[in-house]
């Protein structure tokens, strides 16, 4: 997808932080965990101080959760995006998170900067971490161009390191669709260059949800 296309985006297909509840406090956890890996032991604070800190944090969480089978299936009720997965999901620490724009092709387009706990190689992203993100929007881009489906094989090219600490911009399109099997192709990109492009091959699947 040219920069130009990029300027039509449009709708976000993901769902919008809250500024309290759970959305609040998942942002603080992902400060946290990029506190922590920008202070490592070069730090004058006692971290087992910290660390007690915040396992008493993780015990008050644990003692007021509800029951799995329960949080299960609050997470898939209704029929919108969700808010709880590693990608984009505002109630997931693990997430960026991405943000994803439909644009009036039938592409989406999404940027995200990545810190320290995305690292890989030095300065540079986690190719695990670009599979990841490089899965979900192409994922994204089968709801918003076409049918949609599970992932069945997806083939990456690593063309340049990833930067952490720079914007990036990540695509995806649906290209083709042969009665179950969907084509889709993506790509991320760092100062107008590919670092990684995707091809995936979806099966249109889907699984049943927890009730």
């Amino acid at each position: 997808m040219s920069a130009g296309t990029r300027e039509t985006a449009g709708p976000p297909l993901v769902a919008a932080p809250h500024q309290d509840g759970v959305d609040a406090a998942v942002a603080a956890a992902r400060r946290v965990v990029e506190a922590l890996l920008a202070a490592g032991d070069d730090t004058s604070l006692d971290m087992g101080a910290v660390a007690a800190q915040l396992h008493a944090v993780a015990d008050t969480l644990e003692e007021h959760a509800p029951e799995r089978t329960r949080r299960l299936a609050r997470m898939w009720e209704g029929e919108g995006v969700n808010r709880h997965d590693p990608v984009t999901g505002p109630e997931n620490a693990l997430a960026p998170p991405l943000t994803l724009h439909g644009v009036d092709d039938g592409s989406i387009t999404g940027t995200v900067t990545l810190g320290l706990p995305y690292q890989g190689p030095p300065g540079h992203v986690h190719g695990g971490i670009s599979a990841l993100l490089l899965d979900h929007t192409l994922g994204v881009a089968n709801h918003w161009g076409g049918p949609s489906g599970m992932t069945a094989e997806l083939t990456l090219r690593y063309r340049r390191p990833t930067p952490l600490f720079e914007p990036l911009t990540i695509t995806g399109r649906q290209v083709s669709v042969d009665g179950r099997r969907i084509r889709t192709v993506g790509a991320i990109s760092a100062g107008g260059k590919e670092c990684v492009t995707a091809e995936g091959l979806f099966i249109t699947k889907e699984l049943p949800r927890p009730q």
